[in-house]
């Protein structure tokens, strides 16, 4: 029996025809190879389940328009276990249209089984869910065209939480967004394009995203009304269209909500009228949206409400939340981008470093088992180049997850090429000592190493209401590379960046070669040419975009370099700094501390050095800034040689729209480079050995 027609094309009718495969990012579907499809038709003819639900049907329309469009075949679906060769739709308790004596022993919360034989390719999922991310894993081989002949996998994901944060405000516009205006809302209210809000649910559970917060954590007074019934309707018409997807939603609260939008005085933690409000609005979210994820909570940080003015801690504010939440199994999650905004730049002692740890460490333990803390992957601000966060491995006993940002806020915005997926990697893999030699970042946020009720991974989102849904087409890569991260962080850098590649732009080798090797190097490219060895902060203020060395170093924000006639960096360290390498336990403590040990890429983050200080690669600090400066835009010239020769190999519309930022780029990246390279010859006075070109 067919159950339903599934539209030729899921692609919102109001991107142009010409744009459309830069609007599919990663789900193109394009037509595979004859003779792949000769091998692969024993499993075409039928997709059999026993029975539909909101995620199944997810699941059958795009399976059945995928292969429609990659295959040429329309397969039936049937409400049984089928009769032709096909695809076999089961749960772990749907032993029945399962072959004798299969094993779903491998099959774990959110997981999938791959099991291919006779005429017929089994997804099974753990539970619908787990159905659906099997689905999409199958598109995925068929599409790069891997065989798939007596295949046998299982799949389930590593991290609980695999979550994005969209920073999108009421009034259209998206906080640090740089891929056009928010897809979420559309003059103080929410949009009423909701076929673009599933095609991005679509794009998110393709990669195992499981949870979102759809507005920004700067709650503003409109936002701030979400929780009540001015606005909950149209939550719950967003919620459902994830629900759909197997992603649960979460809201952005504003922590001064019960005085804002109802009328209280206060909103102290520990005051029981303040504590019933919260009660009363939960019960309000659930009753709309009975799966309702939780709220995401900035609070006492660049001038948002918290718990600080009235005088209590963190733990206080959270658990307050945490108690109206945990009847209905919501979660709070709290930022831990605490820190003095207000900071004299006079003050030596005094450093933005610190203060996460300082703030939650004495409070470590004293969290609900519903709050989860959210800790940015540096100490400071998703730089270029910062290490990792000490308070991950210094918290023992709360849950604790790590935030990333995939919108470009300051490498390059999206204008710029800066695959972030290496940097990622190197956090994830960086051993805290937390649990002795071997406590990883990924074992830690995922629950495996510390004990945790709910822990994972968020991010910054990255896209917006552009054709190209970020941008920039090759930053697609960082939002597809983040969700398989999350899913798997054990997956390699290489194997993120090739199936990237191959979904985005096709098989052909050279496209594949040329594209990843393209974003391969590019973090490390855009750092050459912008802030060295970890300074960070070398940028123009409010908007972050371009060269300006001292634009904050005598602002209140806490970003300071230091840079003067004899050297640069920031002492942080406790013999004679601020004391920051203290946060980090040994021997990452020691390695830090000491000058001699200090890894290259990080020493102006941790030491201020004379220019003349030799690096460990044998260059002096000053050399080494010139030198990088000048690689970074010869790199980037040889990027765009290497994206022009695609011309006859990438559509039109991509390659002119891709070859255009690189020449943004590049025309940008010689003003990094000499502005940079002039700054420091000037504070220096120290001629470059090479003898290039630098602007006195």
């Amino acid at each position: 029996m067919m159950l339903f027609e599934p539209s030729a094309s899921l692609i919102n009718d109001d991107i142009e025809k010409e744009q459309t495969s830069s609007y599919k990012a990663w789900l193109q579907y394009s037509p595979v190879k004859k003779e792949y499809i000769d091998k692969s038709r024993l499993f075409l003819e039928e997709v059999a389940l026993t029975g539909l639900s909101e995620i199944r049907t997810s699941a059958l329309n795009e399976i059945s328009q995928a292969l429609f469009s990659m295959t040429g075949t329309q397969p039936k679906i049937v409400l049984h276990g089928g009769d032709k060769a096909g695809i076999i739709f089961a749960t772990k308790d749907e032993k029945e249209i399962l072959p004798d004596g299969f094993s779903t022993d491998e099959l774990r919360p959110e997981g999938y089984i791959l099991h291919q034989e006779h005429n017929r390719m089994y997804v099974v999922g753990y539970c619908d869910k787990g159905l659906l991310y099997g689905v999409f894993h199958l598109l995925r081989l068929i599409q790069m065209e891997k065989n798939v002949s007596g295949l046998h996998l299982a799949e389930s994901p590593v991290n609980q939480l695999r979550m994005i944060n969209q920073w999108d405000n009421s009034d259209n516009s998206v906080e640090r967004g740089y891929a056009g205006e928010s897809i979420f809302y559309k003059d103080l209210g929410f949009s009423r394009n909701l076929v673009r809000i599933k095609d991005y649910a679509r794009l998110l559970a393709s990669t195992g995203i499981n949870a979102i917060s759809i507005n920004n954590v700067n709650v503003h007074q409109n936002e701030t009304d979400f929780v009540t019934e001015k606005f909950l309707p149209n939550v719950k018409k967003v919620a459902s269209i994830f629900r759909a997807y197997g992603i649960k939603t979460f809201l952005s609260a504003n922590y001064a909500s019960p005085i804002t939008t109802g009328d209280l005085d206060t909103a102290d933690p520990l005051d029981e009228d303040v504590r019933k409000w919260w009660r009363n609005t939960a019960e309000r979210i659930y009753d709309y949206i009975p799966d309702f994820g939780g709220v995401v909570v900035k609070a006492d940080s660049e001038n948002r409400p918290g718990p600080f003015t009235y005088n209590r801690n963190h733990a206080d504010g959270a658990n307050m939340l945490g108690e109206a939440f945990e009847p209905f199994g919501g979660i709070v999650i709290w930022r831990c981008f605490v820190y003095n905004c207000k900071q004299d730049w006079r003050d030596r002692e005094t450093d933005r470093a610190r203060a996460a740890y300082d703030h939650f460490m004495p409070i470590d333990g004293d969290f609900r088992e519903n709050v989860v803390l959210q800790i940015k992957n540096g100490p400071m601000d998703f730089q270029v180049r910062e290490p990792v966060s000490p308070l991950i491995g210094g918290l023992q006993r709360t849950n604790q997850m790590i935030e990333f940002q995939i919108a470009q806020e300051y490498t390059g915005q999206q204008r710029h090429l800066c695959y972030l997926i290496p940097q990622w990697k190197e956090v994830l893999n960086f051993d805290t000592y937390a649990k002795g030699k071997g406590s990883q970042v990924k074992d830690i946020v995922s629950g495996s190493l510390i004990s945790q009720t709910h822990c994972g991974i968020a991010a910054v989102s990255n896209i917006g209401n552009d054709a190209n849904w970020t941008g920039h087409t090759l930053a697609q890569a960082n939002l597809y590379g983040y969700g398989r991260l999350t899913w798997n962080p054990d997956l390699t850098t290489e194997q993120i960046t090739e199936e990237a590649v191959r979904l985005t732009f096709g098989n052909d080798r050279e496209v594949v070669e040329t594209v990843s090797e393209m974003l391969m190097g590019s973090w490390k490219t855009y750092e050459k040419y912008t802030s060295p060895l970890g300074v960070g902060w070398m940028i123009a203020p409010n908007h972050h975009y371009g060269p300006d060395i001292e634009g904050y170093e005598f602002s209140a924000w806490g970003t300071y370099h230091y840079s003067n006639r004899d050297g640069t960096g920031v002492n942080r360290t406790q013999k004679s700094g601020t004391g920051f390498t203290g946060q980090y336990l040994s021997p990452n403590y020691e390695i830090y501390e000491s000058l001699k040990s200090c890894p290259d890429e990080l020493v102006l983050f941790f030491h201020h050095v004379p220019y003349s200080h030799k690096l460990k690669s044998g260059d002096t600090v000053i050399q080494h800034i010139y030198n990088t400066h000048f690689e970074g835009v010869e790199e980037v010239e040889a990027v765009l040689a290497g994206w022009n020769r695609l011309q006859d190999k990438v559509d039109s519309y991509r390659f002119h729209h891709v070859q255009n930022r690189l020449e943004e780029q590049l025309a940008h990246s010689k003003e990094w480079r000499d502005v940079i390279n002039t700054y420091f010859y000037r504070k220096s006075g120290v001629e470059d050995v090479k003898g290039r070109k630098i602007y006195s």
